[in-house]
């Protein structure tokens, strides 16, 4: 069974998709069979029957369990879910943090309740009470935070491994230390063939007094940091192999040496667990290699003392805990990860002690790769496992506060193209274009225009191809102070134009050159380049049939006239742009 209940106390052991299990136990609770209930829920959403996965999943859905019964038991509720009345669980469920309520609601849904009080259901499947609180994404390390962790971790792996290989030489020549003296090379000899010690398993060992072995125990406490890893130095590799590799953290701390598959003297493809997902595999850059290299020299002396189920564990590590030392694997704790920051001097860009964040390693691994390689790509995304929009949420939007502005600076512009789209042409009948200033006040003041530009408007000074130009040195399309470069049907859209009767027939010809674009281009090639101008000469058309209907009519003779050959002549185009 992947998951099982178990009572006195309640909790439940649970087996997953990667082989691995675990038991939680919810000690010292008031009302067993609430949450025996409640853990009949949990069991439901575990691997394959639910999406629950992973060891630390179950853990966080336990103390919520065991949160969310104390507060029915101090709301007055006792026994079987079946009990639980509608205002009952909406009082419990006000009571909770926004994470906490998702989850007793998923269990709560999975549950029997159907001998429970029907508005129990509809509570639990409706809305969430608390409110989100957004993920704060994590930004990465700065340039010089960056270097500074990889220095001091490859400082230490450095170090360490030195250290072996001259403790591993000074122990192949000492000899026995009960008969020939407890000195360095002596020590060392004993420690690479009976493996780490402590005072009390070297004084069962040596037959040597309680008190005797306590004395010796600490120069052989030094000597451990010499021959084995220590908890400071397995902190320093799997920093350094984030920093290379960009590994998910969860995937690094539970890598197994089979996990290492060498495929040439100096390629691994490297499988690896992600918690979110599944098995995944990575092929590692030369100094990840080298670094795993490393760490197998160095880590091989331990690894041949422990037990045969531990052996295959890549981080394994020995620590003298009492009368018997602990052997553990995997990722070490918040705590001893601040104590390492402080003992190595590590400061960020403030002064103050670094906060290592294993994900934000990840996240600068990516933004730094990004930043080196995607100048000119053609890739979609920057992890096949990650849509588009996650990747843009938490990984590229993660920027210094240049990039920052520099993308704002590009999203202004784009609002601000978009806008002027979305405002309606300029359109002057011929009543109109003669007294401009009285009759448009609005249109005048909007466009910051004088009443001599006014006049050189209606008197066609101004014109272009297809409108009248507000400010033909305006440098909207160019450099100020020059003429405009824009092509024909770029005034369609442009803010400075204003459309005047004898405009009509060129905007009617370049709907007629929109035409032959249509028919020679791709579909969707065709609305990108000529799509939003096409919309707005409709526009601009239809404006001009409200004014005057005689007006279209006689434009598009006209236009028909001139474009008989159904040809771009009298049309300035490029050689690219012709359609005949």
């Amino acid at each position: 069974m992947p998951a099982v209940v178990i009572s006195d106390p309640p909790g439940i052991r649970c087996t997953f998709s990667d082989g691995r299990g675990t038991t939680w136990q919810a000690r010292q609770v008031s009302d067993q069979v609430l949450v025996c209930d409640l853990l009949h829920g949990l069991a439901r959403m575990v691997h394959p029957h639910g999406p629950v996965d992973a060891a630390k999943t179950i853990r966080e859905y336990g103390f919520a369990i065991r949160a969310f019964a104390r507060t029915l038991n101090g709301l007055g509720h006792r026994g079987r879910l079946t009990g639980l009345g509608r205002g009952r669980v909406t009082e419990a469920l006000l009571g909770l943090e926004h994470r906490p309520e998702m989850m007793i609601r998923r269990v709560l849904a999975a549950c029997d309740l159907h001998d429970a009080d029907p508005g129990v259901r509809e509570i639990v499947l409706g809305r969430s009470f608390s409110r989100f609180r957004p993920y704060v994404h994590a930004e990465p390390y700065s340039e010089g935070e960056w270097a500074r962790l990889q220095a001091v971790c490859r400082q230490q792996t450095d170090a360490a491994l030195a250290a072996c290989r001259r403790a591993a030489t000074l122990a192949a020549s000492g000899r026995d230390p009960l008969r020939h003296g407890w000195t360095d090379a002596n020590t060392l000899h004993l420690l690479s063939r009976r493996g780490p010690l402590t005072g009390v398993e070297l004084a069962r060992l040596t037959g040597l007094s309680r008190s005797r072995a306590t004395d010796l125990a600490g120069g052989i406490r030094r000597r451990h940091a010499e021959l084995f890893p220590g908890i400071g130095t397995v902190i320093a590799y799997q920093l350094l192999l984030g920093c290379y590799t960009g590994i998910v953290p969860d995937g690094i701390s539970g890598l197994g040496v089979g996990d290492i598959d060498w495929a040439g003297d100096g390629v691994i493809l490297l499988d690896y667990i992600k918690g979110r997902t599944c098995a995944e595999s990575l092929t590692l850059p030369r100094s990840a290699v080298r670094l795993l290299e490393q760490w197998l020299e160095y880590s091989a002396l331990l690894r041949s003392f422990a037990a045969p189920e531990l052996r295959d564990q890549l981080w394994l590590r020995w620590e003298p805990a009492g009368s018997v030392g602990c052997w553990h694997s995997g990722k070490p704790g918040v705590v001893s990860l601040r104590k390492w920051v402080v003992r190595r001097g590590l400061v960020d860009d403030q002064g103050q002690p670094l906060r290592i964040h294993r994900h934000r390693i990840r996240t600068t691994f990516q933004s730094r790769r990004d930043r080196a390689a995607w100048f000119g790509s053609t890739r979609a995304t920057i992890d096949p496992n990650h849509s588009p929009q996650v990747e843009g949420d938490y990984y590229l939007s993660a920027t210094t506060a240049a990039q920052q502005n520099a993308v704002e600076a590009i999203v202004e512009d784009a609002q601000a193209d978009l806008l002027r789209k979305a405002r309606p042409p300029v359109v002057l009948s011929a009543e109109q274009a003669a007294d401009a200033a009285a009759a448009l006040p609005a249109a005048v003041a909007g466009m910051g225009l004088e009443g001599t530009v006014v006049g050189e408007l209606a008197s066609g000074a101004q014109d272009v191809f297809a409108a009248a130009c507000a400010s033909p040195l305006s440098g909207l399309h160019g450099p100020v102070g020059k003429p405009c470069p824009a092509r024909p049907w770029v005034c369609l859209l442009c803010p400075l134009a204003i459309f005047t009767p004898r405009h009509a027939v060129n905007v009617m010809r370049l709907k007629s050159l929109f035409a032959r674009q249509w028919r020679q281009m791709p579909a969707a090639r065709f609305m990108t380049v000529f799509g939003p101008y096409a919309q707005r000469a409709d526009e601009v058309i239809d404006a001009f049939r409200r004014h005057d209907p005689a007006l279209v009519a006689h434009a598009t003779a006209e236009a028909g006239a001139l474009d008989a050959a159904d040809s771009d002549a009298g049309i300035t185009l490029r050689p690219e742009e012709r359609t005949s």
